[in-house]
């Protein structure tokens, strides 16, 4: 099987890479064709699946997508939450990404450590990774605090690399705009991360609208998820804040390590503004206010 690729556009070549933000925390695009082809998926990035009371996901890939590498991979679990390995929780686990490889046999054994099985046991919500061009397929699977899975696993994905991050991006044809949207799209939503600490809405762009109720999934760099209480070393757990003309309306604390939550708010302009507390629930960094205009309200 085809196994990933580290190295081949350079180091000095990936370094610089890490220093461009990532379009998933930015504001809406100013050209008119990208900001129409990112509000077209609004719905998508933002809806509400119950469809699972627990489920895993790649929060922006999707099956068929053609990508630049390295590509920024985000990580999705609902109803459960996340905590560094090593920490005994049956509520909460730690994501693994098996790359070109199939599921284990035995979900019993521990997973192994490989270049096709990655382990994100500090807690990540995402990572960046580089891939050789061509098909490769990638799989999530959460595991305990001895790498041993729990039955959740996303759908495997087939991703195609055209090639280095540092060829041309796509570009979207008006004529073409069905096509050439898609792949604008994927290409954007992979786009790696700094390197800077940071925390952030990784589905909502400020000024975006949206339907009420959606999904807000929450994101960090530099630090791992935790559930507060936990003395787990460089973590954290989120709390969301809701302001609307200024003026406090709710605020929400995932203490059980969760990195995602459903809003439910009026039609309205309002703001929100997360934040990576620490185990006592003092703030460890604060994410860039997001603004979100509600267009309607399911009843």
């Amino acid at each position: 099987m085809p196994r990933p690729h580290h190295g081949v556009h350079g180091m000095a070549t990936t370094l610089a890479l890490l220093l461009v933000t990532s379009a998933s925390a930015g504001p809406l695009p100013d050209d008119p064709q990208q900001r129409r082809c990112w509000l077209e998926n609004t719905a998508a990035r933002t809806a509400v699946d119950l469809r699972e009371p627990t489920a895993v996901r790649f929060s922006n890939l999707r099956n068929g997508d053609v990508v630049r590498s390295p590509l920024w991979v985000e990580f999705g679990i609902r109803g459960m939450g996340v905590i560094p390995a090593g920490n005994p929780n049956p509520r909460a686990g730690h994501h693994h990404m098996l790359v070109d490889t199939p599921l284990p046999l035995n979900y019993q054994d521990k997973i192994p450590f490989s270049d096709t099985y990655k382990h994100f046991g500090k807690g990540q919500t995402g990572t960046l990774l580089e891939l050789k061009p061509g098909k490769h397929t990638l799989r999530l699977l959460f595991a305990d605090h001895d790498h041993r899975p729990y039955f959740v696993y996303s759908p495997e994905l087939t991703i195609t690399v055209s090639g280095p991050r540092s060829d041309p991006a796509p570009v979207i044809d008006a004529n073409r705009f069905e096509a050439t949207c898609a792949a604008w799209y994927a290409d954007e939503r992979s786009a790696p991360h700094g390197t800077a600490k940071e925390v952030y809405v990784k589905n909502i762009r400020d000024r975006e609208p949206v339907a009420s109720p959606f999904n807000v999934s929450l994101g960090v760099v530099g630090w791992g998820v935790a559930p507060a209480g936990s003395t787990v070393k460089d973590s954290g757990h989120f709390a969301i804040a809701i302001t609307r003309a200024g003026a406090p309306v709710s605020r929400s604390v995932l203490s059980d390590g969760r990195t995602e939550t459903i809003l439910d708010l009026p039609r309205g302009d309002h703001e929100i503004e997360v934040s990576l507390l620490d185990p006592q629930g003092a703030v460890l960094i604060k994410g860039a206010p997001v603004h979100v205009t509600v267009t309607r309200q399911s009843p």
